[in-house]
Order: C-alpha cells, then sequence, then structure tokens
C-alpha cells in the first residue's frame, strides 16, 4: 500500500513537470536568446555563469535545508499523513513551483537582482524598504532554527560532525580543481564525488562508540556552535567558486543518494502504512488543521525562502533561461519527493511506536535506514547516512542563508563594499546567536530553540512565500501578461498565512494570566510586527495594481 500510494506521488510530480512546467515556460516567455545577468554582469565573485546541472545542484541544495523533512513530519505526526501528502503534492506542483520559477525568472529579468529590489522597482520604493526588512528578519528565524537543528544533529552523531568537515575540506578542493587547475566536469566528477561518500565511511570509522578513535562522542558538544557560526561566515565572504557551487554540486549527489535509497526502498520493501491517514483535525501542539497544516509543512510544499534563493544567488548563476524550469520548478518538485519520503517515514510506524517521541530528523534517518536495507545496506549505515543528508541539507541552507541575508543588509544601508561585507555578516550571524543563548522554557520544561522558532518561522516563510506571488503578480500584469495563475496561489498563501499570525496574536491577548515569559511573548511580537508589515506591503501593491504607477515591459 504504501507503495502505491508514493507511486501515485511521484507520477502526479512528473505530469506536473511535463504539463503545468511548459506551460509556465511559455507564461513567462522564456527565451535562450536573451543573456541573462551571469553573462551580462559577469564578476567571478558573486555573478558567475553555471552549467544547468551544478546549478541545479546549489539550487536543490540550497533550498532542502530540513524544512521538507521536519514540516512534513511534524505536520504527520500531529494530523496524520494523509492532509499533509495531498498538500506536498499539490502544493508543490501549483503553487510552491510557481512561486519558485517564478521569483527566478523575474530575477534574471531584473538584472538578478533580490525579490524585494523587484517589489521597489514594480510596486514602490517604500515597499521594496519594507520587503528587504522583511527578507531580512524571516532569514534570521531561518538561521537561528537551522544553527540549533545542525548543532543538535552533530550532538547526536559525532560522527555525522567529523564527515561534514571532511565534505567542506573536499568542496574547496573540487572548486579549485574546477576553477583554477581547469579539471573537466566529468573527471572532477568521478574523483570528489566517491570521495564524499568516503568521508561518510571515514566520520563513522572516527566516531564508532564510547572509545571513539578521536574523541568519546559528545565531547565536541560545546564546540559546535562556534564552529558552525564560523564556518557561516567565511562562506559568506569568500567568491561563490570556492566553496558555495563545488560544494552545493557536490552534495547534490548525496542528496540524489538519499533520494534513490528513500523511493526504491520504499517501491520495494513491502511495507505497510501503519499510522492513521487522519489522526485529528486539532493538535495540541499547533492548533487546528486549517491554517495549521500550511504553516507547518512549510518549506514541503511552498516555502519563502526559496524566493530568496532564486532571486538571490540561483539567478546570479543562471547561465540560460529555459533552465529556470529545470532548476526552479524542478528543483521544487525534487523537495516535494524528499518531502513523500519524509512522510513515509511516519507511514510505517504504529501509533504507539516510541519513535515518535524523538526529533523529526531522527524519524527521518530511521525510516530511511529502514528502506535503504532493501539495497543491502545495513539500517545502522542508512541511518548515519540520513543523518549526514540531515547535516548537509543544513550547512548548505545555513552558508546560503548567510549570504543572502549579507546581500538583504547592503541593500538596505546601500553599501557593497568589503567593509560592509563582513558588517553585514556578523550582525547577521550575532542575532541568531543572541536568539540561541537564551534558554526556552516551554511549560516548565526546557526544550530546544528550534521548536519554538518552527510556529514563528513557518508562519513568516509562507507569509514571504505569499508576498513574492503578490510581488511576481505585479511585475507579470505590469509587463502586460496574465498573471491569475500567480494570483490565486497569493491570495490562499497570504490568507493562510495571516490567519494563523492572527490567532497567535488573538491568544496571546486572551490567554488567562497575559502573556508568559520566553516563547509566549517572542511568538506575539513577531506575529504583531509582521501582520502589520505584510498589510502594509499588500496595500501598496493593491494601489499599483489600481493603476497609480507605471511601468514598462520587461
Amino acid at each position: 500500500m504504501l507503495s502505491v500510494v508514493f507511486l501515485i506521488a511521484l507520477a502526479c510530480f512528473v505530469a506536473g513537470y511535463v504539463l503545468y512546467g511548459s506551460y509556465l515556460a511559455r507564461r513567462f516567455g522564456l527565451d535562450d536568446s536573451r543573456p541573462t545577468p551571469a553573462h551580462t554582469l559577469s564578476d567571478g565573485l558573486d555573478y558567475c555563469p553555471a552549467r544547468a546541472p551544478v546549478l541545479f545542484g546549489h539550487h536543490f541544495s540550497s533550498i532542502a535545508g530540513a524544512g521538507p523533512i521536519v514540516g512534513p513530519v511534524l505536520a504527520a505526526v500531529a494530523f496524520g499523513w494523509l492532509p499533509a501528502l495531498i498538500w506536498v503534492v499539490l502544493g508543490s506542483i501549483f503553487i510552491g513551483g510557481t512561486h519558485d520559477m517564478g521569483s527566478l525568472v523575474a530575477s534574471i529579468r531584473h538584472k538578478a537582482r533580490s525579490i524585494a529590489e523587484i517589489a521597489r522597482e514594480e510596486i514602490t520604493p517604500r515597499a521594496g524598504k519594507l520587503f528587504l526588512l522583511f527578507i531580512w528578519l524571516a532569514l534570521l528565524l531561518v538561521l537561528a532554527a537551522f544553527i540549533d537543528l545542525t548543532r543538535s544533529t552533530f550532538v547526536d552523531d559525532n560522527g555525522v560532525a567529523v564527515s561534514s568537515g571532511l565534505y567542506i575540506v573536499l568542496a574547496c578542493l573540487f572548486g579549485f580543481s574546477l576553477y583554477r587547475l581547469k579539471v573537466p566536469l566529468w573527471v572532477g566528477t568521478a574523483i570528489f564525488v566517491p570521495l564524499v561518500f568516503g568521508a561518510i565511511w571515514a566520520g563513522q570509522a572516527a566516531m564508532p562508540g564510547e572509545e571513539g578513535v578521536v574523541a568519546a562522542p559528545g565531547s565536541f558538544d560545546d564546540c559546535f556552535l562556534p564552529v558552525l557560526v564560523f564556518y557561516c561566515f567565511v562562506a559568506s565572504i569568500t567568491p561563490v567558486w570556492i566553496l558555495l557551487q563545488p560544494r552545493d554540486y557536490l552534495s547534490s549527489f548525496l542528496l540524489y543518494a538519499c533520494l534513490l535509497c528513500g523511493a526504491v526502498g520504499i517501491v520495494f520493501s513491502g511495507s505497510g502504512i501503519e499510522y492513521p491517514a487522519l489522526l485529528s483535525f486539532q493538535s495540541e501542539k499547533f492548533g487546528f488543521l486549517f491554517p495549521a497544516l500550511f504553516i507547518v509543512v512549510a518549506c514541503g510544499a511552498c516555502s519563502g525562502f526559496h524566493s530568496i534563493v532564486a532571486s538571490g544567488t540561483t539567478a546570479k548563476q543562471l547561465s540560460r533561461e529555459t533552465d529556470a524550469r529545470r532548476v526552479g520548478y524542478g528543483g521544487m518538485l525534487t523537495e516535494g519527493v524528499l518531502a513523500l519520503i519524509a512522510l513515509a517515514a511516519v507511514m510505517v510506524l504504529a501509533t504507539g511506536s516510541d519513535m515518535l517521541k524523538t526529533k523529526p530528523t531522527q524519524i527521518f534517518a530511521a525510516g530511511l535506514g529502514s528502506f535503504s536495507a532493501v539495497l543491502g545496506i545495513p539500517e545502522e549505515a542508512g541511518f548515519s547516512f540520513g543523518l549526514l543528508a540531515i547535516s548537509t541539507f543544513l550547512l548548505t541552507t545555513l552558508d546560503t542563508g548567510t549570504r543572502l541575508a549579507r546581500y538583504v543588509f547592503e541593500e538596505l544601508v546601500g553599501r557593497r563594499d568589503w567593509w560592509m561585507k563582513i558588517v553585514a555578516t556578523a550582525v547577521t550571524l550575532g542575532i541568531p546567536c543572541l536568539i540561541l543563548s537564551v534558554e526556552v522554557t516551554v511549560k516548565g520544561e526546557k526544550v530546544p530553540a528550534y521548536e519554538v522558532i518552527w510556529p514563528i518561522f513557518g508562519a513568516t516563510n509562507q507569509l514571504l512565500g505569499g508576498l513574492a506571488l503578490l510581488t511576481i503578480s505585479v511585475w507579470l500584469k505590469r509587463t502586460g501578461r496574465s498573471a491569475l495563475f500567480a494570483v490565486v496561489p497569493m491570495i490562499f498563501m497570504i490568507c493562510a498565512t495571516l490567519w494563523a499570525l492572527g490567532q497567535n496574536v488573538f491568544f496571546g491577548l486572551t490567554r488567562e494570566g497575559g502573556l508568559a515569559a520566553g516563547a509566549d511573548v517572542v511568538r506575539f511580537i513577531s506575529s504583531l510586527v509582521l501582520i502589520v508589515l505584510a498589510l502594509i506591503l499588500v496595500m501598496e501593491a493593491v494601489r499599483t495594481l489600481g493603476g497609480k504607477r507605471g511601468g514598462k515591459a520587461a
């Protein structure tokens, strides 16, 4: 039964790419005769043309993060797997794919500027500034949540931390061999991809148990936060060819292997579905199914973060316009497949399983280990591989997110010199560190910071997606194109997320005894600020669509 459900969902994705992807390509008027900013503005630092397979690897690795794993797992455990499955499939095809591809195309038509800069040009300058501020705040939440998730993953398995460090070194060597030694891509791939998989074995060999060769598990735990922050800082200010492009290209093979092992295991394992399709319409942790489902699943179906990646780093590397369909739309659907595997990891569990009490990352890794056994891979090795894959998603999101936040900060202050790169990166990383330094207590119990941040991140992320679709809609309308295919998902995303944020504000004001210290205050203030910013942006866009501001074709 599990294999049947998975194959039907997979067939929907294939049909979506062929049919709806072609429709979007026609609506956006993709034309390879039009040079992209990667060529016209090439500088060897940020603007750097990349071959489609390399760019797809960067884009997919950057957008994947932990979202399509953590979100679907949390939603499936809370409500049952069926609502999450329907939203992942339909959301990825008609909303997330439209959002991602639209953000990428709109950016390359505006000299690879960010989605906020497009809002400034197409809506109003004030809208652009507010959007920049909104994006920067959203990225701070992304970094805080994912730094904490990465740290907890390394704590769970120190061997994964060692493997990740080796992988980063290999990525730098791969980049140097490609861009300085001029090694052909296929030769570099044949050499370095096996070495990356060898790093998995090396990490586990170095940390085999209580008496590891390097050190006992847990002995590095206190070092992970400063090391991660330092890594993000360096990765943010170095040229993309040194680390960003080669690391994401190599990591894509880990992600493909993860998808292949999961998909083959699901199809041929013969596993049945144990978890209920519909558990409840209300969750104690997240509230009612609507709108919680669309907030919690987050990146598994639509993610505003993708618009920042698409218009931040990907647009600066897109070599041909027609690659936008493969990279933007195809990347979202591939992430949807990853979300399906995460859901399958929950579907095979019985309702009383102890695994349901663990972290979403561990549920996913355990599921992947079980599915990989079909290929003759020991479950323990599959589990470690799953954790390493997650850490890879997280690391790529972390350093890409830091670089993107640096871009946004530079746009806000209007400076792009080397000194500002350092200042912007330091400020961007300093605030998440401050957030993570505060002890988080919920109902008298200490909980991981990401669990408190996740609902805020989810709402912020989805609202950002709605506002990105709003900007794309305005751009399409001002250039004389039909915008209905972007307007409908835009209305849905904005309404669902404003509803969710409004609930946070309402419950914060009406809760008996007022707001509690800590998590409640953060959620209340964040929700209120985001609602105000979003409403101002919507009103600015309505004024523009009403004809109060002219435009030009693009």
